[in-house]
């Protein structure tokens, strides 16, 4: 009866890891943000890189609060597109992990640009 028990532990373990489960979190999305050393119309730059700490699944269709978002530099629309206070990243295509997404803007103050959303995607 023991072995029996621990090879359905096992398999349980296994298929759980198979999904996806227990493996990454929206916690893992980091994003850093930094001055450029430029200015745009007076405004200071600002660089940003999102990453996908995860090196197990992908995060896809990543939404950050970004309510307030101002910038007078133009952000390509599918890198970062803003929609009210939700910015969605990369046009909703899947942040693989380690390979950030990178873009920059201009205003007086960064914005805090928090995670509140993504699909996990395992293979």
């Amino acid at each position: 009866m023991g072995d029996s028990t621990k090879i359905l532990s096992i398999a349980f373990f296994l298929v759980l890891i198979s999904q996806g489960y227990s493996q990454c979190f929206l916690k893992d999305l980091s994003i850093k943000q930094f001055k450029t050393g430029a200015k745009v119309q007076q405004k200071t730059e600002w660089g940003v890189t999102i990453t996908n700490n995860c090196p197990i699944c992908a995060q896809k269709n990543v939404q950050l609060n970004c309510g307030g978002f101002q910038t007078v530099e133009h952000i390509d629309p599918s890198i970062l597109s803003v929609s009210g206070n939700v910015c969605l990243v990369n046009g909703g295509q899947p942040l693989h992990g380690n390979h950030p997404i990178t873009f920059k803007y201009a205003w007086e103050e960064s914005f805090p640009l928090n995670p509140i959303h993504s699909d996990i995607t395992c293979t």
